[in-house]
């Protein structure tokens, strides 16, 4: 099991816009914001760096942030209406899209529905729910 995700960035405010969007879409909040970090988990009780489930910061070795090739991290959001108002807020806020929200395979009526963006560095994630078939 996950514990939590680290993302580096180039530009923390700008990473900070796009990801306080895309997760207040799918139920979580900033937690905190400091020293170079901005942590964020389910919106609930709790402000500290272990109620996060990710962290955002430049890279402790100094070197210039840069996203992973076929590295991508997946957020479960509770529904396809989540899904879509995570990628259009994600946009909204400096993202790019990698793939519009929809089923996949495309021509599914259930079963896993996804969005793909990157966010202001590059680095790639996708907000998914699954639809139970009717």
């Amino acid at each position: 099991m996950i514990g939590y995700v680290t993302i580096g960035t180039l530009d923390e405010e700008a990473s900070g816009r796009f990801y306080d969007a895309v997760f207040t879409a799918i139920g979580s909040e900033r937690k905190l914001a400091g020293g170079g970090w901005i942590g964020y988990g389910v919106v609930g009780p709790g402000k500290d760096i272990t109620d996060c489930h990710t962290a955002l910061c430049p890279p402790f070795n100094g070197e210039p942030a840069r996203p992973g090739n076929g590295i991508m991290i997946g957020y479960q959001a509770q529904s396809p209406d989540q899904v879509r108002a995570a990628h259009a807020a994600g946009l909204a806020a400096g993202g790019t899209c990698e793939g519009l929200p929809g089923f996949r395979p495309a021509e599914a009526e259930s079963g896993f529905y996804g969005a793909y963006l990157r966010d202001p560095t590059g680095n790639k994630i996708s907000i998914f729910a699954g639809v139970p078939a009717s």
